[in-house]
């Protein structure tokens, strides 16, 4: 298959072309968003099954709003690490331990008789789906190769939201209709998770470009467009810049992409998180319904609306998906407010497939922009810092909210909620659409494509 052609900016600011060598077949790019799918599975299959261990263990909805902030935490300390352990020592090495400790996680869910149980397989998961956001995302890219940089953003976002709502529904089926509701589910979930290893095992071995330790071709750590801690080319970049453990962060001068992706990722991710900690809860009092597989379907279709978005708007601009992001969240926590006001099951239902579509396209444009502006040797870095930014926010908003509902009530809880988030995302838009072009739609990116034949995805 022939190279693909791609024009980069010079350090003397011409336009340079080169070929990025012969493109892998497509399907092994989707292939490489499979470990992706299976962890991501696992990070929501119970939350159909809160309501029925909050009944069996009798905790409160704001012990249950800490269970779920437990895999904040862990997914949080995991990006502390994996995405700097990811561009040094490469994408497998990280992998194989986040498959390994996300089957853990299944293990402890399928015989959990505790909260505190139920904590340590929320912290094991969380630690697994940082790994995965970092090197995971990156490993997509990396197979992909710089001519398809747009198209691996938009496979590895989809794949994370597939299976954040596969997960779901399938633990709401699984434990309707099969033996053992809290067993079976993890199990199958076991076999997605085994089968994902030969993936891994199959990726190439290469460590990202630039070499293992972030050094530049001078020799330098930070050489070239930025160290680790992101200080100036050719010096050190710092006491941070060698350090395995510490807040991820970007390249210099690539700090704008990364807000402007956190502005509107964050507030999509958290409107979601909402509807998966407190959404069957909701659904009990707006339907009377303890269902686990409406509770299932209801964030299936959130997160399938979020995949599907994603591929409706694979040709846009960066900066109209971000705003549309931005839109989406505002709306859908309005809509919130109204449902939980009005006492509409309907309301709520739109409320989550736009939540779904402001996270997904929150997400495509966060991880277009970093693909676009950070070179590849510091790219599972950039992905952990946009995560760290959306899940903080996730992790803190929701457990608020929780607690908030416990002490005036679940309405005026979720209302408040709704109108804080609303407003973040109106904050976001306005980020983005005050933001020069430039820093949203280059006409030139740094060893990136021109995009010429994106959005062929199915080619």
């Amino acid at each position: 298959m022939s190279g693909t052609r791609i024009r980069s900016r010079g350090r003397d600011g011409s336009t340079v072309t080169g070929s990025a060598g012969p493109e892998v077949p497509l399907r092994q790019v989707w292939l490489a968003a499979w470990p992706i799918t299976a962890v991501f599975v696992l990070s929501n299959a119970a939350t159909p099954l809160y309501v029925l261990w909050q009944r069996e263990l009798g905790f409160s909805k704001g012990t249950l709003t800490v269970v779920f902030a437990c895999y904040i935490v862990g997914l949080v300390g995991s990006l502390l690490v994996s995405g700097v352990l990811s561009d040094r020592i490469g994408r497998r090495p990280v992998l194989l331990p986040a498959l390994g400790l996300a089957l853990a996680a299944c293990l402890v869910f399928g015989t959990a008789g505790s909260v505190a149980a139920l904590v340590v397989a929320r912290l094991f998961t969380g630690v697994a789906v940082g790994a995965v956001v970092s090197a995971g995302m990156a490993a997509v890219t990396d197979v992909a190769g710089p001519g398809r940089r747009r198209t691996a953003a938009l496979l590895a976002s989809c794949a994370m939201v597939f299976g954040a709502g596969l997960g779901p529904l399938l633990a709401g089926v699984l434990s309707e209709l099969a033996p053992g509701p809290t067993v079976t589910v993890f199990a199958v979930e076991a076999v997605l998770l085994a089968s994902a290893v030969p993936v891994v095992l199959r990726m190439p071995a290469r460590r990202a470009e630039g070499g293992g330790t972030g050094r530049g071709a001078g020799g330098a750590t930070g050489s070239g467009t930025g160290g680790p801690t992101g200080r100036g080319a050719g010096g050190a970049a710092g006491r941070g810049a060698d350090a395995w453990i510490r807040v991820p962060g970007v390249p210099r001068g690539r700090g704008r992409q990364l807000a402007l992706g956190v502005a509107v990722f964050a507030p999509g991710i958290t409107a979601t998180s909402f509807v998966l900690s407190l959404g069957p809860s909701l659904l009990s009092g707006l339907l009377g319904t303890t269902s686990r597989i409406v509770a299932g379907a209801m964030a299936f279709a959130m997160f399938l609306t979020a995949t599907g978005v994603q591929f409706a708007v694979r040709r846009l601009g960066r900066r109209a998906i971000l705003t549309a992001g931005a839109a989406g969240t505002a709306l859908g926590m309005l809509t919130l407010a109204v449902a939980v006001r009005s006492g509409s099951a309907p309301a709520l239902a739109a409320a989550a497939l736009l939540a779904g579509a402001g996270q997904g396209l929150g997400q495509l444009g966060g991880l277009s922009l970093l693909n676009s502006a950070v070179p590849p040797r510091r790219l599972a870095e950039a992905n952990a810092a946009l995560n760290v930014g959306g899940y903080l926010l996730a992790g803190l908003l929701p457990v608020s909210a929780g607690y908030l509902s416990d002490a005036v009530g679940l309405t005026t809880g979720a209302t408040v909620f709704a109108a804080v988030l609303a407003a973040l995302a109106v904050l976001g838009a306005v980020l983005v659409l005050t933001a020069p072009r430039s820093a949203t739609d280059p006409v030139h990116r740094t060893g990136e494509e021109e995009d010429e034949g994106e959005g062929e995805v199915g080619r």
